[in-house]
């Protein structure tokens, strides 16, 4: 059905967001801990301006009959898939920098939405 799978798309846009927004407290630590935050900062913008784009739109996201949904919410997609990919392995070297178990805990606990994300957990 049309109608649910729209339903679909714009819960994952929802879903992501809430992820993403989460980044915008985020600070690591460790040696790199600032070029890492630095990083995260300018991820988490990138994002807000994919958002921005998508939210742009001047049709009604609900309505299955039009077909520019698609390809916008393609476009978005694609920018979080980038994202991700950035954001996996920034959290490889942010865990690869940090040299406690406790502070590789906390790093999980900081990145806690994000980590549910398929890319993120390759």
């Amino acid at each position: 059905d049309a109608f649910r799978e729209r339903c679909r798309d714009a819960l994952d846009f929802v879903r992501t967001v809430i992820q993403y927004t989460k980044l915008e407290r985020v600070e690591i630590g460790g040696t790199r801990g600032k070029v890492l935050s630095d990083s995260i900062v300018e991820i988490l913008e990138e994002f807000k301006v994919g958002v921005d784009e998508f939210k742009s739109v001047t049709y009604d996201i609900m309505d299955v009959g039009e077909h520019q949904f698609e390809h916008d919410f393609f476009k978005f997609r694609m920018t979080v898939k980038d994202l991700d990919r950035r954001m996996a392995s920034l959290l490889g070297c942010a865990f690869d920098d940090l040299d406690t178990v406790n502070m590789r805990i906390k790093l999980f606990d900081i990145f806690e939405g994000l980590l549910e994300r398929p890319i993120i957990q390759a």
